[in-house]
């Protein structure tokens, strides 16, 4: 691998991961949320239930900015706060799926067909080694984030 292609790879991934972040924000500016809320709705959405710890663990987010977080989505209504039985300190959030596909799937719709379509240009080899470079690199930027947010 050439210097010269090293280079050119690394500012493509730059520039995609710059237009990603452009674009959740105006997504995220569409639907009335910061670009952070929208992204941490994102994450809560992988999960029927979370508690506010589990998200503190998952973003390095203190507890208060977690706290923060929860209290602008729950007046969204895009989640709910429910106190678990055992332990009423012990906050979980049960994010609201309908009303938060209500607000974001609109908004997704025309980037999920083009992404469908550039995907369907790929051979099976090839996106098996897109796919292999995304989950390798967002294990080594997971490490990385753990490593700053111990300091």
């Amino acid at each position: 691998m050439t210097e010269e292609f090293l280079q050119q790879f690394r500012a493509a991934s730059r520039k995609y991961s710059d237009s990603s972040i452009f674009m959740h924000e105006a997504i995220a500016k569409k639907a009335g949320l910061s670009g952070t809320d929208h992204k941490y709705l994102g994450l809560i959405l992988q999960y029927p239930s979370i508690t506010a710890g589990e998200i503190s663990k998952l973003t390095g987010l203190t507890t208060g900015a977690v706290t923060g977080l929860i209290d602008r989505l729950e007046k969204k209504k895009l989640l709910k706060r429910q106190f678990s039985k055992e332990d009423r300190r012990k906050v979980i959030i049960i994010p609201n799926m309908e009303n938060s596909m209500k607000l974001l799937k609109p908004l997704f719709e025309d980037l999920q067909q083009k992404t469908q379509e550039l995907i369907s240009t790929f051979s099976e080899e090839e996106l098996s080694v897109i796919k292999r470079y995304f989950t390798e690199a967002a294990v080594i930027m997971q490490e990385m984030s753990d490593h700053l947010n111990k300091k």
